[in-house]
């Protein structure tokens, strides 16, 4: 019987996506670390009361995305792969951790595709592997491309030889869509889900965050996502790249959307540029001390700075698509984050 595939089935893209498929596919599989937490998805199914979500009907395996082996009897009657596993970090000491499960898994996925003739692969990048504009003020679109001789962080470099090798893929015969989301909101599975990523922001703002910057960068929602990428999928459309990306927001205006959500304070002072290069400077001394991942780097102290404005017109034209707004987004996942942690 053919079934659908589904990597990284415990993060927020991949538990979203199979509370989606479940509402409309019976034969599922998904794939999810050692360390990984299923029983958080099946919380996440729970609480979200979505009449027709049936996580009953997903096959669980656990597999390391690098153990071929074991990877490849996961790809077994297999038709449509939603590949959405893979590393956030930008701190440089995980720069071969990243090479290892971004794009080398992800060379993994694409072989074994080919091998098992899957007929369709949907990869989950990002806009980190786009390329920037001469102008600031200029929308960035999925024609503007990657420039090896810029200066990238580890996660993006990752993520674009990830895409090289979905790109490799499609040159070999099979059928790809490639989606590039922006900084992903929306509520995560399970209570360390919150510790990563975006998500973090909603605990960091809880907290007290006192200092924004002007930066901008885009926003969507993960159902949004999830929609983009099963629509892509249950097309005739292949080989073709899409930008996921709701809103264009600067991190004040986020930080302050939380912060109403939350009912907290906003953050009141601008970060300067001298306090960013302070920050990761102290940070990089202790992660050096503590062993601890990095919270904040050079590139990131940068990028809180850049304003890139991305274009999502391609996908609204092409699906017909209409994006909820950013404002919803964070309401809903701040209300059931205060419900849950207050």
């Amino acid at each position: 019987m053919p079934m659908i595939l589904v990597t990284g089935g415990t993060g927020l893209v991949g538990a979203h996506l199979l509370h989606a498929l479940s509402r409309q596919e019976e034969h599922i599989r998904a794939t999810y670390r050692k360390s990984s937490d299923i029983a958080a998805v099946k919380t996440l199914f729970e609480e979200l009361k979505v009449p027709g979500a049936q996580f009953d009907h997903i096959e669980w395996v656990e597999v390391d995305i690098n153990n071929i082996p074991a990877l490849s009897d996961a790809f077994k009657n297999v038709d449509r792969v939603y590949h959405a596993a893979g590393l956030i970090s930008f701190d440089p000491s995980d720069y071969y951790l990243l090479k290892k499960i971004n794009t080398e898994g992800t060379a993994n996925v694409v072989n074994l595709c080919l091998a098992h003739e899957v007929d369709r692969l949907c990869y989950v990048s990002s806009v980190a592997t786009l390329g920037k504009t001469a102008s600031p003020d200029e929308l960035i679109t999925e024609d503007t491309h990657w420039n090896t001789e810029s200066e990238n962080n580890v996660y993006a470099i990752s993520k674009y030889g990830a895409e090289m090798e979905v790109w490799r893929g499609s040159q070999e015969g099979l059928d790809v869509v490639v989606v590039n989301p922006g900084i992903i909101l929306g509520i995560p599975p399970g209570k360390k889900g919150w510790n990563t990523g975006s998500s973090r922001l909603f605990q960091e703002i809880d907290k007290g965050l006192k200092h924004y910057t002007e930066g901008v960068t885009g926003y969507v929602d993960v159902t949004d996502l999830i929609a983009i990428m099963i629509g892509l999928m249950q097309s005739d459309i292949r080989n073709e790249r899409y930008i996921a990306v709701s809103e264009n927001l600067s991190y004040r205006q986020l930080f302050t959307n939380i912060a109403e959500a939350l009912s907290k304070k906003p953050p009141q002072k601008e970060a300067p540029k001298w306090i960013l290069s302070m920050l990761w400077r102290l940070d990089w001394l202790a992660s050096k001390i503590s062993g601890k991942t990095r919270r904040i780097t050079r590139l990131t102290a940068k990028s809180a700075l850049n304003r890139s404005y991305y274009s999502n017109d391609k996908i609204k034209t092409t699906l017909q698509f209409s994006f909820k707004p950013i404002s919803d987004t964070i309401k809903r996942t701040g209300q059931y984050y205060s419900r849950r942690f207050n």
